[in-house]
């Protein structure tokens, strides 16, 4: 039971709440004792929030799910799990980590409070509803990264990257939109009612529009951002954010993936090596260079 449970909690969907981190290392408080541990601790924090957000997002989707070529396997779907189970757990979860929250900074607390209410109400309406519903995804990772400023008391946090990572957000959001919708055809109503609201042609055109807004609004950080190094040594970092969105859209259009983001950042090599050379990067620039 333990075994399903956890993996109900999508623990491999965790790499999203990495947002939590941008502050700490865009600040330059990586190496910041006092600064890291309250990060780590937030990191973890927003893990657990978002497993009670899966559990229940499964439970009101456990019909629909079901019906679905790949989710009918997951545990409460396939009826491995128990609701009875599932329930208790994220009650248990939002009940510790809530109080959690708030001992450890207060805004954080209001913070992953608000998180917490906008995914359920994600996951009982917000979803329903065209455009909101892929914007509603994009708030959440917004607030991973506000949730991650209060914590490090920041100086040099530029609000660019708020822009940057609302955009990619609506990128990887409409790229699984999309993914969805070439899968299921003509069933895909069946799975998530919003699709019917959507076409791979106003998708891709939507794709379009966030993926070169990404790249222009990153690239003005790196040039105009007042807590980037002087010697704009940071633009050396366009090329990996370039590559990134092209490999992604080479995984979407070529390859026919792009459902789970978190899935490809683990299994595709190129990708996975390209995120990490970025980080490595940006953490040289931002910390040894000026």
């Amino acid at each position: 039971m333990l075994r399903l449970l956890i993996k109900s909690m999508r623990p491999k969907q965790w790499t999203k709440n990495v947002f939590v981190w941008a502050a700490l290392v865009f600040d330059r408080k990586l190496f910041q004792t006092q600064y890291l541990l309250p990060t780590l601790a937030g990191f973890a924090i927003f893990c657990l929030l978002s497993s009670a957000v899966y559990l229940i997002n499964d439970l009101v989707d456990i019909e629909r799910d079901r019906l679905h070529p790949v989710k009918r396997n997951r545990p409460l779907a396939s009826g491995q799990l128990r609701k009875s189970t599932a329930v208790i757990a994220a009650a248990l979860i939002i009940v510790v980590c809530v109080p959690a929250a708030f001992a450890l900074n207060v805004q954080f607390g209001v913070i992953s409070t608000a998180y917490l209410l906008l995914m359920i109400a994600y996951s009982f309406y917000l979803k329903n509803r065209v455009i909101v519903d892929v914007m509603t995804i994009a708030a959440g990772f917004v607030l991973r990264v506000a949730g991650g400023v209060v914590l490090v008391n920041v100086e040099r946090f530029s609000p660019w990257l708020y822009i940057c990572m609302t955009l990619l957000a609506l990128f990887l959001g409409f790229s699984k939109r999309r993914h969805e919708l070439a899968l299921l055809a003509e069933d895909a109503n069946n799975h998530r009612a919003i699709l019917d609201e959507y076409s791979l042609r106003f998708l891709d055109e939507m794709i379009n529009v966030v993926a070169s807004s990404t790249v222009i609004a990153y690239s003005l950080y790196t040039f105009f951002a007042p807590n980037v190094p002087a010697n704009h040594t940071m633009m050396l970092t366009i090329p990996f954010v370039l590559y990134g969105i092209f490999r992604y859209l080479y995984l979407i259009h070529v390859r026919e993936e792009g459902g789970s983001p978190e899935e490809l950042l683990l299994k595709d090599k190129p990708f996975f090596l390209n995120v990490v050379l970025f980080g490595i990067a940006v953490i040289v620039i931002m910390y040894f260079t000026q």
